[in-house]
């Protein structure tokens, strides 16, 4: 069985976006068009393809490497050589790492994101139903599924809001705690207001309202979070039934004036309002957090704590990651096992069997009349072959002793080949 294991990939740090387009690998199609066919080189591997990289994790031999490169290039019609500059190799306990930390999101441009998981347990899938895991792949995804929860578990890494739209949300779940029982209106519907409306509609908000310039778009966006789209222009007398307003516009001059927002406090009975925008220039007159029980953010505020927040990520990190050490070490000790298993049965059956042959050579010319007055030979032989047996099993054990304690030492992938070839050599096994 081959038990190595390889990684070749490029990600958000080797290659800008253009090429990580130019070189994604298709990861949802077919056994016969699966982009990495398995062979002789090629025994198992998955293909993970997101926005931010492309990776093909393989179990294989020496020449595994030069085969995922080269079925790689032709998968996407280029050269290898045109391949080459953006691609990072890793083999044995460095493939197994690196596997470990992008499951457990530590290899991502934004450490503790929770996507890459569900990528890589889609692509594993994928790879399952397309035939090309076995025990190797099967046994080191589970193993990585498993790092990655132990991760967020144990660690705060995956605390905190760390992009812009999930600090908006979040500082508007600090102040009125539960949102079930609120109302929110994005202003804008681009980027920006997405990903608040997700963040939003996970926090359960009662009632989410989309107003944007052009109205087909906040149809088109109300449509796909269960909102009510807006014309822009029914912002004003749709304010006092909203308690979160997030702004997002691309606007030159401000779409919400501090005296507009003293009548509608009026009408809401001074209940608080929560204002956050993220736009620049700014959608909110600045003098309204001169108002009472109104709260305004703006995109600098929410990049302080955003920024905090990743400083408190990257202190988890370091926690996080001698856990995927912990678990590297666990998983490169089972390999091992399966590497060493066969040379170890058949240094003891060699051993055995030598010793079995002696003995019966040595019964077979044993002349019984010089050691017994008995008249039977053939008792006499099985009296002396219940002796010697178990006097044999154990000079076996500790002639076998040095050598199983030498295949078993500690040492890394290659370390472990070179052991079992020179004991393979030294006793003759084939």
């Amino acid at each position: 069985m081959d038990t190595s294991i390889f990684l070749v990939g490029l990600n958000h740090r080797t290659a800008n976006v253009d090429i990580r387009e130019r070189f994604a690998l298709a990861n949802h199609c077919s056994q016969e068009l699966w982009a990495i066919p398995c062979s002789n080189n090629i025994r198992e591997n998955i293909i993970l393809s997101t926005c931010n990289r492309v990776e093909v994790v393989a179990s294989g031999n020496t020449k595994t490497v030069d085969e995922l490169l080269e079925d790689w290039a032709r998968a996407r019609n280029v050269s290898v050589d045109e391949l080459k500059p953006y691609v990072y190799t890793y083999s044995h306990e460095e493939a197994i790492r690196h596997l470990f930390l992008v499951a457990s999101s530590l290899d991502s441009m934004v450490v503790g994101e929770p996507q890459i998981l569900g990528q890589l347990k889609k692509a594993y899938k994928q790879a399952a139903s397309a035939k090309k895991t076995g025990p190797i792949l099967n046994r080191l995804l589970h193993k990585a599924f498993s790092v990655a929860k132990r991760v967020r578990t144990e660690t705060q890494v995956a605390s905190n809001a760390v992009s812009i739209s999930y600090a908006a949300v979040e500082l508007a779940k600090r102040i009125f705690g539960d949102l079930s029982q609120h109302k929110a209106m994005l202003i804008g519907a681009g980027e920006m207001a997405e990903l608040a409306a997700k963040h939003l509609l996970h926090f359960g908000i009662e009632e989410l309202f989309v107003a944007n310039r052009t109205f087909s778009r906040a149809q088109t966006l109300a449509e796909e979070f269960s909102a009510r789209a807006l014309p822009f222009e029914s912002i004003n007398e749709t304010l006092p039934k909203v308690d979160i307003i997030i702004t997002s516009t691309g606007s030159t001059d401000p779409i919400i004036r501090a005296r507009n927002i003293v009548g509608v406090l009026r009408e809401r009975k001074n209940r608080p309002m929560f204002f956050i925008d993220i736009a620049v220039p700014r959608d909110v007159d600045p003098d309204v957090n001169g108002i009472d029980n109104v709260y305004l953010y703006d995109i600098d505020d929410l990049k302080e704590i955003v920024e905090e927040n990743l400083s408190s990520r990257k202190d988890e990190a370091h926690k996080a990651k001698k856990i995927v050490e912990d678990e590297v070490a666990t998983y490169t000790q089972w390999l091992k096992s399966l590497e060493v298993q066969p040379t170890i049965v058949k240094l003891i059956d060699r051993h055995e069997r030598i010793a079995h042959e002696e003995l019966e050579h040595t019964l077979r010319h044993l002349d019984t009349s010089r050691l017994s007055a008995q008249s039977d030979p053939k008792a006499v032989k099985e009296e002396l072959q219940n002796i010697l047996e178990p006097m044999l099993q154990a000079i076996v054990h500790k002639i076998n002793h040095e050598p199983l304690m030498y295949l078993k030492g500690e040492s890394t992938h290659l370390g472990s080949i070179e052991r079992i070839n020179t004991i393979r050599s030294v006793f003759g096994l084939k």
